[in-house]
């Protein structure tokens, strides 16, 4: 059964950076060769993206950061705390997501899942998100963040 919680969902604001950032390493989002922090503040200024937050009694409860390529909405670093899962904050920050970009003119959305990570998988699908039978190749630019990546665990972004 699904309880759901009342939450404020809102833009994050930039001096709950730290507790998105804690977030996130909580829900075992971060990784070694990324800087999650140069990823949050990338998105609260640009243009084409931001993060959203979930927020219960003024605390910071979950995130997702949303932005578009102009022609795909994408979706990372959906996170919500332990405590709150399976209350209808993730669910509620996907609409969010979904809405913002409907309003910014992305036709698409789409969102990675790492390798293996099932029960993640099941909550996209059961919000109606499916394989786009799609690879993504990628290479970081700065050859220090691979050497960094290739000895981080798996690899994987």
């Amino acid at each position: 059964m699904v309880h759901t919680r009342v939450v404020d969902l809102r833009e994050l604001l930039a001096d709950e950076a730290d507790r998105a950032v804690a977030l996130w390493e909580e829900c075992g989002l971060t990784r070694p060769w990324n800087d999650p922090r140069a990823d949050l503040f990338r998105a609260l200024s640009g243009e084409t993206s931001t993060v959203l937050a979930a927020a219960e009694a003024g605390q910071l409860v979950g995130t997702a950061m949303v932005g578009h390529d102009g022609h795909r909405g994408w979706v990372y670093y959906l996170a919500v705390s332990p405590e709150h899962r399976r209350s209808g904050v993730g669910r509620g920050l996907m609409t969010a997501c979904e809405r913002w970009l409907n309003d910014h003119g992305a036709p698409k959305v789409q969102l990675m899942v790492r390798q293996g990570n099932t029960s993640v998988v099941a909550f996209y699908q059961a919000l109606g998100y499916t394989d786009q039978e799609t690879l993504v190749l990628g290479r970081f630019l700065d050859p220090e963040l691979e050497r960094r990546r290739r000895a981080g665990a798996g690899g994987h972004d």
